[in-house]
């Protein structure tokens, strides 16, 4: 038997997600229901690690439940696994390990001293269509937060060797020398859309379905 899903979507995104749905279209043939909590919970301006992981804790409810998460949301899963050993089993897709390091190394010191001087960023919300801005509490509160959570439950990967936003070797890093971890690389970028199927295949068998 299938345990609770629930899936985590990726920074500016949102439970419309192309990857979310799939996924729910998929489980929903067998029977089950994923939930897809939207992590900003309508605030996206204010968004922060804490707050998402708090999004979790209240959709999961002390369940042992399945993860499932894109990016950020495969961060989140990792974070919240980590810290709640009644968590089943985790499955990330091009998680962003390291999540607040990486924003200097893409945006530049100059516009991150932007970010924290005007405390805003635009930025493209794909969910919505149309430009956001986010907080620079976001990076403020992700600082405190481990790059590699220490996750013990069986944990499966997906991430593209193609991947521009978050390196593959983030991924590699993470699953080394980790028995619990099935880290399987795609040719594909860091949406994945392309072998949406190829990961339901693999989906399905780790959590029993």
């Amino acid at each position: 038997m299938i345990p609770p899903v629930i899936y985590l979507h990726g920074f500016a995104s949102g439970p419309g997600s192309k990857k979310a749905q799939y996924f729910a279209r998929r489980f929903a043939e067998l029977g089950v229901k994923v939930e897809v909590p939207d992590l900003a919970e309508g605030d996206f301006e204010n968004l922060t690690i804490t707050g998402q992981l708090r999004v979790v804790e209240r959709a999961a409810a002390g369940r042992a439940v399945v993860l499932m998460g894109s990016s950020l949301g495969g961060y989140l899963a990792a974070l919240y696994a980590a810290r709640h050993p009644e968590t089943e089993r985790i499955v990330l897709m091009a998680p962003g390990f390291g999540f607040a390091r990486r924003w200097p190394e893409r945006l530049g010191a100059e516009s991150m001293n932007e970010w924290e001087r005007t405390g805003w960023l635009p930025v493209f919300h794909y969910g919505e269509k149309a430009e956001r801005r986010v907080g620079y509490g976001l990076i403020a509160d992700g600082r405190q937060y481990e790059e590699y959570p220490a996750v013990t439950q069986p944990c499966l990967i997906y991430h593209g060797r193609r991947d521009d936003v978050v390196p593959v070797e983030a991924s590699m890093e993470f699953a080394s020398g980790k028995a619990n971890v099935d880290l399987r690389i795609e040719d594909s970028d860091h949406e994945l859309v392309d072998v949406l199927d190829v990961m339901w295949a693999g989906v399905r068998r780790f959590v029993g379905g």
